[in-house]
């Protein structure tokens, strides 16, 4: 579908988005993991002259600078959905060519079970590819990229979320967004704030493709600049950042951390409030490597 994403309805929507809140704070017969309290997507990895797991001994998690009590922390080997989110905009400083290279990728080092969606976007986001595994259909997809108009990623990252992911949710729990882009946003109506507290809110990773920024690191009265908008997208919601010309140092490594490395984390929160916004800190003992969201945003729709 070439024209745009066809919107669900408000009530739909609502009610989704309850779910979703309610779930952050419930009990779920999840597999392996006691769900009653608050859930966090982890990366953790061990020093590779260690061999034996990561145990909630081995982490201490700090909520608004209070220690809290760990609860469980288990490998989460489920299949993901990886979200490819590719900016179409006139002036990417980049050719069409190694946009759909870049992107392929992803097709080679995607575990079994693992499914790609691909999102291309300038004013508009339009669907290049729905939920696939399949190489031969992503290759033929990727023909349609191209460079037109002006680059509206923070709208793009609603609608991947809000129409993509939140449709796949509480069931899915592993999705993540890679975006492939300078990371500049110009003429959304959604504000990088928001759209950061949502990404956050639905425990969505973000990793990055980064292109050499066309402004040059010019100075943006009312929105972050491109490149610390990639890092502070990929940071704060627990990702990475590569160099686009690394695409497949980065597939590879993306495919293999969200199937051997991610871990689910609970604890039941005290001394905070659910209505104020919650920093995250999670340090680890010394030869484990961690990586997570950096708060909860408030819970208040």
């Amino acid at each position: 579908m070439k024209s745009g994403i066809e919107k669900f309805s408000f009530l739909i929507l609502c009610v989704l988005t309850f779910a979703i809140g309610i779930d952050a704070q419930s009990r779920r017969n999840a597999k392996g993991i006691d769900t009653e309290g608050t859930i966090v997507a982890v990366t953790a990895t061990r020093d590779a002259k260690k061999t034996e797991p990561i145990k909630i001994e081995n982490l201490f998690l700090y909520e608004n600078g209070v220690e809290q009590k760990i609860k469980n922390f288990v490998v989460d080997p489920s299949p993901a959905k990886i979200m490819i989110l590719v900016d179409n905009s006139q002036t990417l400083q980049t050719s069409v060519e190694k946009m759909q290279k870049a992107a392929m990728e992803f097709a080679y080092e995607i575990f079994d079970g693992d499914q790609l969606f691909t999102l291309a976007y300038d004013e508009k986001a339009e669907i290049i590819q729905e939920w696939t595994d399949d190489a031969k259909k992503m290759e033929a997809a990727f023909t349609t990229f191209r460079k037109k108009g002006n680059p509206h990623l923070f709208d793009a990252l609603n609608i991947s979320l809000k129409e993509v992911l939140l449709p796949l949710m509480p069931g899915t729990r592993k999705t993540a967004i890679v975006i492939i882009s300078d990371g500049l946003d110009r003429g959304s109506k959604t504000s990088f704030d928001a759209i950061l507290g949502e990404l956050q809110s639905l425990n969505v990773t973000v990793y990055g493709l980064q292109l050499p920024d066309r402004t040059g690191g010019a100075y943006r009265r009312d929105q972050p600049k491109a490149g610390p908008v990639m890092n502070r997208l990929a940071e704060e919601t627990g990702g990475k950042v590569f160099p686009f010309d690394e695409a497949q140092t980065a597939a590879k490594f993306i495919c293999d951390e969200l199937r051997k490395n991610r871990y689910l984390l609970s604890y039941v929160p005290t001394n905070t409030s659910y209505y104020d916004a919650r920093k995250l800190f999670l340090i680890a003992d010394e030869g484990v490597t961690i990586r997570m969201k950096a708060a909860h945003p408030p819970n208040v729709k």
